[in-house]
């Protein structure tokens, strides 16, 4: 059911009338405006808006006019009804972490919302857990961590993550969120049973897949272009409580794909002989055999590790995980030795580990909390993140690993690449899909220096235009994109219903204008 929400006088944002008529002619009209005292926490100081103007990829600057610090939703609903309802409509873009990469969650001369000031500032819980329904309503701004810890109190989980769990609930839900588990679990967006959702008319509205689904689906996998996520009910499982981890290198490419696509093909969400977890790794001859998000590899085996990348180029690195709990300690170790019996890894080199459920899932923090104290986590971070149809995989590697890759030869950061089942993403949803049943993710996240960004922007230029000239059709995840013919080429036979929802649910194009669909 919509709710139209009355805007209080007292909440309003007053502009200055004569200088909003004296600027109507400029390319800036709303960039001063002011509020009553002591209401709406709109803050327009050097400080507030420096954080809002940047984000974790260090590359995009864009200055907001001013940063809303919300206390609760309904100061969210508040400034996006006056938004919408006022003559000029001004933008609004949701900040959780801040953790994108491209100014996504920015929004020039407009009003970033702070969410992580809603978290702090809620007067009511922002994680309430249902044991006896085992799902769990959390607010948008709640980061995965908090999730994590609130429901594990409980003795349960949810079951679809993201490799960092330091981002928000709202933020990955505008995108997708995946992970190693998403061949089995589906990605975090397949997991959301119902939304409140504040729309760019300024309506908070409940919706499900059975109640205003039309808006339940656009805004899972959407960008934030239709709404802002004020809760999702998140569906739940009994959590384990220890993990076996195993690693396994390759130096044949075909090998490492062919059981990748094998382990993927046991994936029932109830299928007891199925993994919990699965990633793959691409290992250069240049670097380390562990990186920041994980130090996996003993130390001692560090030499035979870079002796077999150096041989090769490169390698590629297998990971797997199996959960287990007191009730299957007894067999998960012949469950995991069943399930890799007759991979093609290098004999020698298959490495095990057995930790905690909450430190495999938490195993990026400790390796930010190192570079933090470097001074190496602030740095800029060229990211590409693409969705490769398994058709065209083995052309990609050919192509772009052992070619373009090798050739400039200035990777810095994880490579990753592990295959997905499209038959668990909802086709119905905003997210943008490779169009065959198996499809690859593939992640360079890189971190470089701030003089020497744009060569690996240059690397990320050269493996799209690989990919245009060879006809792979990929789709780029946390797509970033400069015209809006590139956005149409992008959601291919989901644009017109995209742009009709966009008019139907955002039709001032209020909304994350940080994306650049509508206003590139």
């Amino acid at each position: 059911m919509t709710e139209n929400l009355p805007v209080p006088a007292y909440f309003i944002v007053t502009f200055f009338i004569s200088r909003l008529k004296s600027s109507m002619g400029k390319s800036k009209p709303w960039t001063s405006f002011h509020l009553q005292p002591n209401k709406l926490r709109l803050r327009d100081d050097p400080e507030a808006l420096n954080s809002a103007s940047t984000d974790y990829g260090n590359m995009v600057k864009e200055t907001p006019a001013a940063v809303l610090n919300p206390s609760s939703i309904n100061d969210v609903v508040q400034l996006i009804s006056y938004a919408y309802n006022n003559p000029i409509p001004f933008q609004i873009a949701a900040r959780g972490q801040g953790h994108s990469v491209r100014g996504q969650a920015m929004a020039r001369d407009g009003v970033v919302i702070d969410m992580s000031s809603l978290r702090r500032n809620r007067a009511t819980p922002g994680i309430t857990v249902s044991t006896g329904e085992f799902y769990a309503d959390v607010g948008g701004e709640q980061r995965w961590i908090d999730v994590l810890n609130a429901t594990l109190e409980y003795g349960l989980t949810p079951v679809s993550w993201t490799d960092y769990l330091y981002i928000t609930v709202g933020g990955t839900l505008s995108n997708a969120g995946i992970s190693g588990q998403t061949f089995r679990y589906g990605p975090q967006v397949s997991n959301v049973v119902e939304m409140d959702v504040v729309t760019g008319k300024g309506n908070m509205v409940t919706c499900s897949a059975k109640r205003d689904s039309e808006l339940f689906h656009a805004v899972l996998g959407g960008l934030g272009q239709f709404g802002i996520i004020a809760r999702a009910r998140i569906v739940l499982e009994r959590a384990p409580t220890r993990v076996k981890w195993v690693r396994m290198l390759y130096s044949n490419f075909s090998e490492f794909a062919k059981d990748q696509e094998n382990l993927i093909s046991l994936h029932g969400r109830k299928q007891e002989n199925a993994l919990d977890y699965l990633e793959g790794l691409v290992l250069l001859h240049h670097g380390s055999p562990d990186n920041w998000r994980s130090s996996f590899f003993p130390p001692s085996d560090h030499p035979r590790i870079i002796a077999l990348a150096n041989q090769n180029s490169l390698i590629y690195c297998l990971e797997v995980v199996k959960y287990y709990d007191d009730s299957t300690q007894s067999i998960v170790d012949k469950e995991v030795d069943a399930l890799l019996e007759g991979l093609g890894y290098e004999r020698g080199f298959k490495f095990e580990k057995d930790v905690s459920y909450v430190e495999f899932l938490n195993r990026v923090r400790s390796g930010e909390l190192k570079l933090q104290s470097q001074g190496l986590w602030d740095v800029p971070h060229p990211w590409l993140n693409l969705f490769i149809p398994k058709s065209r995989i083995s052309d990609f590697d050919s192509g772009v690993f052992k070619d373009i890759v090798l050739r400039h030869n200035i990777t810095k950061g994880p490579v990753l690449i592990y295959p997905m089942n499209r038959s668990k993403w909802d086709s119905r949803n905003s997210t943008v899909i490779p169009d065959e049943e198996v499809f690859y993710t593939i992640g360079f996240l890189h971190s470089s220096g701030f003089g020497d960004w744009k060569s690996f922007d240059e690397q990320n230029e050269e493996i799209l235009e690989f990919c245009a000239k060879s006809g792979i059709e990929i789709k780029q995840y946390l797509p970033h994109h400069n015209t809006k013919q590139q956005w149409i080429h992008h959601f291919g036979s989901k644009w017109t219903t995209f742009q009709e929802r966009k008019m139907k649910f955002d039709p001032k194009h209020i909304l994350s204008p940080g994306h650049k669909i509508f206003n590139a």
